[in-house]
């Protein structure tokens, strides 16, 4: 049976592909026009996407050996490079990156996938390779979104990417949600039920994904892929699918305000 390192590393391929294809077609005025996260345009997403694609290359190198641990002033170095770029050359170059993390990804054995440990400066241990990917997969399945949102309110996640994401944060991944969630926004407490799936969002003194078996007292109501749209802040009503609600003890808006997104 394939692992979860591999599955996730061929929806980081799924990605990569469906922005291959999305990027060349963009005019002039899209790269600069808004996308699905706020405050940023297409460009913006793309050059945010091509410099994470290189600094996590650089730490996977590292953590297999292949080059020396990047310097503290590395990521900084790289973020100004990109920022200094023109919409154009944000827009090819950012797949260019995308598709040199990819295939080092792909190029890992299987046989190693489970003895591999990745360190990330942010947190205090290394991750294994099923979860550092899944760290890149958080990060381009919402901003291919962002891209594709620009031009199509509509735009949905990879079901893919959208049931990985589900897994891995109701697992190694779940401190994400930490980050993410304010769970000081919602009136109370509340388990809500996704709809048609084994997922429940808990809110308490934290916020998580689960999937025990606990007592529901909402129900979100619509497909996967706009409950993880919603975990990271990209389920504003301009882009919330017809007919999806919220019931029970929380609502939709509190929903939002308790994952305010980036």
């Amino acid at each position: 049976m394939t692992n979860l390192a591999s599955r996730t590393i061929a929806a980081l391929r799924g990605e990569h592909d469906a922005l291959a294809s999305t990027v060349p077609a963009l005019s002039a005025e899209q790269l600069t026009g808004p996308s699905g996260a706020a405050d940023w345009t297409v460009a913006d997403v793309l050059s945010h996407l091509g410099s994470g694609a290189e600094i996590t290359l650089a730490g996977l190198r590292s953590s297999l050996g292949e080059a020396e641990a990047p310097a503290p002033d590395f990521n900084q170095g790289v973020w100004d490079r990109w920022n200094a770029l023109s919409p154009q050359d944000q827009a090819s170059g950012s797949v260019e990156s995308d598709a040199a993390l990819v295939a080092a990804l792909e190029a890992v054995p299987e046989k190693r996938h489970d003895d591999i440990q990745v360190k990330l400066g942010f947190l205090p241990e290394p991750l294994p390779l099923a979860s550092f990917a899944a760290m890149r997969l958080s990060e381009v399945a919402q901003h291919n979104w962002d891209v594709r949102a620009g031009a199509d309110p509509a735009a949905a996640l990879a079901d893919p990417s959208a049931h990985l994401l589900a897994e891995h944060l109701s697992g190694g991944l779940g401190f994400l949600l930490g980050f993410i969630g304010k769970p000081g926004a919602a009136g109370g407490p509340a388990v809500v039920d996704i709809d048609r799936t084994p997922y429940r969002i808990v809110v308490d003194d934290r916020v998580r994904l689960t999937t025990e078996a606990l007592p529901p007292t909402a129900t979100f109501g619509g497909p996967l892929e706009a409950a993880m749209r919603l975990l990271y802040g990209r389920l504003t009503p301009r882009y919330t699918p017809a007919g999806l609600e919220v019931t029970g003890n929380i609502s939709l808006d509190e929903l939002r305000a308790v994952f305010p997104g980036f």
